[in-house]
């Protein structure tokens, strides 16, 4: 398949002009019958690698997701980006299991999400093997393996997928695995030669911070302060402590909930959705919350306590401007968190507690380092950063640093000269010269960079190692037994003349002093959005308010920002502007014209006018509601919004027209017994659907300008 069809589904479905980086080549690789991996940070894109093949190849993408509330955020997310999908999973009752089987079976669907489970259930393989399926999305793929931080038995048995369906090709998608769980995903889904694509993890707009653990509250309260209206999440360790911190934020007038997994469904549920629709903009919650959760406009994150493993906090962090917009991250750190972790590690003894122990030595690592934070995640997953990046604390205060070429030659070279068959002890007690048995017994006295670093104490010895391997120049095969492995960096300070700066050994006492200062600082001034973002910002949340949906499911920050900055007022000015595809333009791109356009007025510069306007000059003509919809190549319930509009704005709009006095009365009692903000969906279900939409829209106009009315008098 050609895929230029595939550029013509992204700009239709999704508003966007050009793929993301290695977006494409993924998807000429589906197109080509080729199974996948595909490596890609949160935010980064992946879930387009498989959607847009889904909607452009004859057949169904069936989609194993384990998450009941990221299935329907991603089906929500595409009904209304005008694609067929939908889910199978426990949530669904046994007649709604049946209307989307059938619905899969007749090819009505563009997409099907499913669980693990129901996937490798007898009850649906003969379902599966009588629809043409086009392709299998394996999403959150690290769960397959023991090796990730996330297994999950289920994911298991889902091997038999290449086993019965050899010419439909598998892509495996997660955001989190390093080279050791790559490998197994590939071997338990048995993959045929799969295309392996590792997309950049570098995520520039997210600032990185670690402070140390004391005062903790009176340090969020600040940061908070400094970010007003901005919408965030605050990860903590225990149920109990999300409880107790939303109590003092909201205490000290910050308001917050709480979100863990032993809290009521029906509550918990209600936290998320209120987080999502931007009533609730900030939650205190365990590390479950927003897996799910597909919300862009997420502008910071704060860890209150370390997390287990750098996959886990790269995860998380992810979930802070996937729009692309700026987004801040801080994590807290504390000695009291690694005992935590290493007491409930070494109980509950499995054959993965040494890996898991490992994997919390290095988030440790990374929270006291002193090199660049982001050269470190990114080394974590094999990318390497040679320049610091200038957006983290360490860049932003950096530590004296000395010319350590010579040091990380001999490193390097002794990791070389041992055939990468030992681990970090043992490397340093060679370059030290150590007289143990055991370097006798291998031989390794008659290595050429023997006792060539014994000047070095053994402590110093481990510091550099540390910063070498957070600067991606060794790394740590932790299945085979955490020998020290060389890199394509290491190449490059040995044969290639590249110089590696270090850090000078500090003490914990400098480093403390260092951050305490800094925490003691006056805040810098924040940046302010400007006048027609925020005006758009509430536009777009009455706008999701009345359908139902969050805000970012309207539009995307970064998208708002687009329009604030360009001004689009016609149909094609607004259809460049990123994100806005062309069921969302239909949808709302009358309401974000004219706000624009009535913006620009306000400030002194004419427009011809307003799509209301031009509604009303009509209605005034004697035109009916059909009649103005297809004059103006819009839909009724366009023309109605524009009625409603009209008439709360105060305008000669006789609404009686529409809908009589009587129902007017109805919907307003009605209100009694909803809660605000009333929603039209909610309305309409109260009534059983006996009064329209429009009609609700137009008694909802009458309320609001009567209340207006009331406040102005």
């Amino acid at each position: 398949m050609d895929i230029s069809n595939a550029r013509a589904a992204l700009k239709k479905y999704f508003g966007y002009d050009r793929f993301r980086p290695m977006q494409t080549e993924i998807i000429q690789a589906l197109y080509d019958q080729k199974d996948a991996l595909v490596l890609m940070p949160t935010g980064g894109g992946k879930s387009i690698c498989y959607q847009i093949p889904a909607v452009t190849m004859p057949g169904v993408c069936v989609v194993v997701s384990p998450l009941i509330s990221l299935m329907k955020d991603q089906v929500e997310g595409l009904r209304s980006n005008g694609i067929r999908a939908s889910f199978l999973n426990s949530s669904l009752g046994a007649a709604e299991q049946r209307e989307v089987e059938d619905e899969f079976f007749n090819g009505l669907v563009d997409l099907l999400y499913v669980s693990p489970e129901k996937l490798v259930s007898q009850s649906f393989q003969p379902l599966l093997k009588r629809t043409k399926i086009n392709l299998f999305a394996i999403d959150e793929a690290h769960c397959i393996s023991s090796w990730g931080h996330d297994f999950r038995p289920e994911y298991s048995k889902m091997k038999f997928l290449k086993r019965e369906f050899k010419d439909v090709p598998v892509v495996a998608l997660t955001a989190t695995a390093d080279k050791i769980t790559r490998r197994d995903i590939v071997k338990q889904l048995e993959l045929d030669e799969p295309e392996v694509f590792v997309a950049s993890f570098d995520r520039p707009n997210l600032s990185l911070e670690v402070r140390p653990g004391q005062k903790r509250l009176e340090q969020i309260v600040q940061f908070i302060k400094q970010r007003p209206k901005q919408s965030g999440i605050i990860y903590c360790l225990s149920r109990r402590s999300t409880e107790e911190l939303a109590s003092k934020l909201t205490s000290r007038g910050i308001p917050a909930e709480h979100y863990h997994a032993g809290m009521p469904d029906a509550e918990r549920a209600q936290v998320q959705e209120d987080f999502i629709n931007d009533n609730a903009p900030i939650i205190c919650a365990t590390v479950a919350f927003g897996m799910g959760i597909d919300k862009s406009n997420v502008r910071w994150i704060i860890h209150y306590n370390l997390p287990k493993n750098i996959e886990s906090y790269y995860q998380e962090i992810g979930r802070a401007g996937r729009d692309g917009v700026k987004a801040d991250t801080l994590l807290f750190y504390s000695y009291g968190d690694i005992l935590i972790y290493q007491d409930f590690l070494t109980k509950k003894e499995s054959d993965q507690t040494e890996v898991k122990l490992a994997k919390l030595d290095r988030m440790r690592q990374y929270a006291e380092s002193l090199v660049c934070r982001r050269r470190i995640l990114l080394n974590y997953f094999s990318e390497n950063l040679q320049e610091n990046c200038g957006n983290c604390d360490i860049c932003k205060n950096p530590p004296k640093s000395f010319d350590g070429t010579v040091i990380a030659q001999k490193a390097l070279s002794a990791v070389y000269r041992l055939r990468q068959s030992v681990g970090m002890n043992l490397l340093i007690d060679v370059l030290r010269g150590s007289g143990k048995r055991e370097i006798y017994d291998r031989g390794f006295q008659h290595i050429k960079t023997y006792g060539a670093g014994r000047d070095i104490p053994f402590s110093e010895w481990q510091n550099y190692m540390l910063q070498l391997l957070n600067m991606g120049y060794i790394e740590i095969a932790h299945d085979q037994k955490n020998q020290v492995k060389l890199t394509p960096a290491s190449e490059r300070v040995l044969f290639e003349n590249e110089k590696v700066e270090l850090v000078k050994i500090a003490t914990v006492k400098e480093r403390l002093e260092t951050e305490k200062k800094r925490a003691k600082a006056k805040p810098k001034r924040q940046r302010v959005r400007d006048e027609l973002f925020e005006t758009l910002r509430q536009l777009r949340k009455r706008l999701a308010q009345e359908r139902g949906i969050p805000p970012y499911r309207v539009f995307s920050d970064a998208t708002l920002e687009e329009m604030a900055a360009n001004k689009p007022v016609t149909d094609e000015q607004m259809s460049q502007i990123s994100g806005v595809g062309d069921r969302k333009l239909h949808l709302f791109g009358d309401y974000f014209m004219d706000s624009i356009r009535e913006f620009v007025k306000g400030k002194g510069i004419s427009y011809k006018g307003s799509t209301y306007d031009e509604t009303h000059d009509l209605i005034k003509e004697g035109f009916t509601i059909a009649d103005i919809a297809q004059k103006r190549n819009l839909n009724e319930t366009t023309i109605f919004s524009h009625l409603a509009v009209l008439y709360e704005r105060g305008e000669e709009v006789d609404i009686s027209t529409y809908v009589s006095p009587d129902e007017v009365s109805q919907v307003l009692n009605a209100l009694k017994y909803l809660e605000e903000p009333f929603k039209l969906k909610s309305i309409h279900e109260y009534f059983d659907g006996q009064i329209s939409y429009n009609k609700i829209r137009l008694a909802l106009a009458h309320y609001n300008k009567a209340k207006q009315d009331m406040e102005a008098g």
